[in-house]
């Protein structure tokens, strides 16, 4: 089992995703990655929001637990501590490979996030409906396939 932990910041009503070109298939996908040895879930989620966007961030607390083809992917809501948006320098920007595809960091408005093949979309739907109202009291628990 691989664990990948991923961050949900949101700032002036965007959402910052990762747009992914890979396999035919296009799509968004929330700053994330796997969890290494020795790595709180929160860390790695830390980590990789730096890795892809160039951004420094701190966990303000859980918002769901997805479960992806029997994978965990715990996802946190962060907030930026310094760093420039779209200057990641994780390993998936080196050279291209197909195997992998393309990652571009953008900004979508949490509005139109229903509107884009946003994955998953269960916690886009969570992201959405808390963003217009209040962040869950507890972690979403959620079963994708």
């Amino acid at each position: 089992m691989r664990i990948r932990a991923g961050c949900i910041l949101i700032e002036n009503d965007k959402l910052a995703l990762i747009e992914r070109h890979r396999g035919g298939r296009h799509y968004f996908t929330f700053p994330g990655g796997g969890v290494d040895d020795g790595e709180s879930h929160e860390q790695a989620a830390i980590r990789e929001m730096e890795e892809e966007t160039g951004l420094q961030v701190k966990v303000i607390r859980k918002i769901a637990d997805v479960h992806f083809n029997g994978n965990l992917q715990p996802y946190f809501l962060v907030e930026k501590v310094s760093g420039e948006y779209g200057t990641g320098i994780g390993e998936e920007f080196g050279e291209y490979d197909p195997m992998f595809g393309t990652y571009h960091p953008v900004w979508m408005p949490v509005a139109d996030i229903l509107d884009h093949p946003v994955v998953p979309r269960p916690l886009a739907e969570v992201v959405l409906r808390s963003a217009q109202s209040s962040w869950p009291n507890e972690p979403v628990v959620i079963f994708d396939s």
